[in-house]
């Protein structure tokens, strides 16, 4: 076996998902996700994590999803209100596409402590 030095990483460094590589977006670069989302006909849902759990399958849903809206700020609205109860957490806006029966969007808005 080769000597290989593995460092465990803390809950702010780990990855969950293609865009959160990137900067956090800011506020104008979140709504235009909420536009695209809601444009492409998905349905908005909301689901939140502690920080030690955010590499987990199964987050804590916020409320239900958001079945025929298509308001982009109804949107941005829910997912400042999770943000406020749950300062901590992480946040992630998914997209479902009913059709498909799949998640066809997903984000991590807000990034835990």
């Amino acid at each position: 076996m080769s000597d290989i030095e593995v460092q465990a990483i803390g809950p702010s460094e780990q990855q969950t998902g293609t865009f959160s590589y990137l900067p956090t977006f800011e506020a104008d670069q979140l709504a235009a996700q909420v536009d695209y989302l809601v444009a492409k006909g998905l349905i908005p849902a909301i689901e939140h994590v502690e920080p030690e759990r955010a590499t987990l399958t199964y987050w804590y849903m916020w409320k239900l999803p958001m079945f025929g809206v298509s308001d982009p700020e109804v949107v941005l609205a829910e997912l400042a209100a999770c943000h406020h109860a749950n300062p901590g957490h992480y946040v992630r806006l998914i997209g479902y596409d009913n059709r498909r029966q799949t998640q066809g969007f997903s984000l991590v808005v807000y990034r835990g402590k």
